[in-house]
């Protein structure tokens, strides 16, 4: 490149985008070549939809028809599948909602034993040292003055406010602690909360079936047609069951 190309290039101004003046800054951000041509490009596919289905609209056969017409229903602007619905009998639908009724057991059966695994690696400690203590001491006046509750108990000051696993002095002694440091303390902290939200988790979801199950056999006793209809004592939510009351009959 020759030094005349190379000084005619130096010379050469940056030409930008003036800002929005003062005056009407009031208006907003100024408009760039940039921002119009994405706002041209969109109003002109716009357009161009708007006329292909207006030309669609007046070449429509008014004796068309498909079955997606019927099919399908408009849900928020949105067109869908309806649901086909199955044709059972009788004796296959009850043998579904037996199913369902055995699989609903079956699951709320495994919750409650992995409840019980819980419950019993942690028990529930943490909640029995809350509890306030209502150990009672009968002493004279003498022995007020000088009564030492950790004495009493024969175990460490630090314990007393502890309601389970509160060895004695002499077991303490015995024992081989092993040596702890905050990092393996806070880890085993963590582990116990953790499996705390499992067990609260799962005994909601014991819960949920335990209403799903009730539900269903509810459901099933109403299409009994062998005993007479029971009265609705109270409605079904999603926490309960509904409760019927059936008439009491002598069977012979």
């Amino acid at each position: 490149m020759s030094s005349w190309k190379k000084a005619a290039k130096m010379s050469q101004k940056t030409h930008r985008e003036r800002h929005q003046p003062e005056a009407r800054k009031h208006l907003g951000l100024l408009e760039k070549k940039k921002d119009y041509i994405i706002r041209a490009r969109d109003f002109q596919e716009k357009r161009a939809t708007i006329k292909l289905l207006r030309k669609r609209a007046l070449n429509k056969n008014p004796d068309e028809f498909h079955f997606h017409m019927i099919n399908s229903k408009v849900v928020n602007g949105v067109h869908r599948e309806k649901d086909k619905e199955d044709q059972h009998t009788p004796e296959q639908i009850k043998l579904m909602e037996t199913q369902d009724l055995r699989y609903v057991a079956y699951k709320r059966n495994i919750e409650a034993k992995k409840i019980d695994k819980l419950q019993s690696q942690l028990h529930m400690i943490d909640a029995a040292n809350e509890t306030q203590n209502q150990h009672i001491f009968f002493l004279d006046d003498v022995e007020i003055k000088n009564f030492d509750l950790a004495k009493k108990l024969d175990t460490h000051p630090a314990l007393l406010s502890r309601r389970t696993n509160r060895p004695t002095l002499s077991a303490i002694k015995n024992m081989k602690l092993p040596e702890l440091d905050n990092k393996t303390i806070a880890k085993f902290e963590q582990k116990k909360h953790m499996t705390y939200k499992e067990l609260e988790k799962r005994i909601d979801r014991e819960r949920e079936l335990t209403v799903v199950q009730q539900k269903l056999e509810i459901r099933r006793a109403l299409k009994d047609k062998k005993v007479r209809k029971p009265k609705l004592v109270k409605s079904g939510s999603k926490d309960a069951a509904p409760i019927y009351r059936w008439k009491f009959e002598r069977k012979r």
